[in-house]
């Protein structure tokens, strides 16, 4: 069975939203362009500034999962970022205006719980994401994977709970852990598959509501003894990338 490439999904703002894209041209030793290229760092963050900071510095979905519900759109010509919620009205801002993120800032913390860390302010270094990686990273996942954890907790997955950039169709269940090490190409780029996603609470929240209603950290723990769902992976060769191209594991 071939394997394609089905959907490519960004997350401009870290933990705030994704976005579904045709195609985008990776580089070498590079994320994903405008993937987590922004981040919220909330009042009690520990950042050496102008530096690539690890996760528990920001808002995220672990800790406030109706952010999950976010939707996104980003208009990068303009640097203004569009974000909608089923709680919340549409609100569109640019990151790098400190006006404009003082409104995001309000219309954002009625989705984070009161007795957890508060947004503080937009925090971005120059191209490089605030990936959950220290090094520049993409991810890669496994559409059947996500049906057959559905399966064992007898609902439906939306792929979105993972806020991963690349799906891919056609692999067996699970097929990619066996990954990492190796070398993959997607359309005209090669990826080294660095090391599994080990999953957080995030993942337990519906991306439809931010309603947490499904056991996912359980239902791995139980199917294979850990946490992990998904890899990330190093474009170490860059290339034009499309929904539809073939994903090849190289020799």
């Amino acid at each position: 069975m071939t394997a394609i490439l089905a959907s490519i999904q960004r997350h401009p703002l870290k933990s705030h939203g994704r976005e579904e894209l045709a195609e985008v041209r990776l580089t070498a030793g590079e994320g994903l362009p405008w993937d987590r290229r922004w981040a919220v760092a909330h009042d009690a963050a520990k950042i050496d500034e102008g530096q690539w900071s690890p996760c528990q510095n920001f808002s995220r979905g672990s800790k406030a999962p109706k952010l999950m519900a976010i939707n996104a759109r980003l208009d990068t010509d303009r640097g203004a970022l569009t974000l909608t919620h089923p709680d919340r009205p549409a609100i569109t801002f640019r990151p790098g205006d400190s006006t404009d993120a003082a409104r995001f800032l309000d219309w954002v913390t009625p989705l984070c719980p009161a007795d957890r860390a508060r947004p503080a302010r937009l925090y971005s270094i120059p191209v490089r994401g605030m990936t959950d990686t220290d090094y520049p990273s993409v991810s890669i996942l496994n559409l059947a994977s996500n049906q057959a954890l559905g399966a064992a907790l007898g609902t439906e997955l939306s792929p979105l709970r993972w806020r991963g950039n690349f799906w891919i169709d056609g692999l067996p269940p699970f097929a990619e852990t066996d990954l990492v090490g190796r070398t993959v190409r997607l359309g005209s780029a090669r990826i080294e598959i660095v090391e599994p996603i080990e999953r957080c609470l995030a993942t337990t929240a519906n991306p439809a509501t931010g309603e947490r209603d499904a056991d996912t950290l359980g239902a791995l723990r139980s199917l294979h003894g850990h946490q992990n769902f998904g890899l990330y992976g190093r474009v170490i060769e860059g290339g034009l990338v499309r929904q539809g191209d073939q994903f090849e594991v190289l020799p």
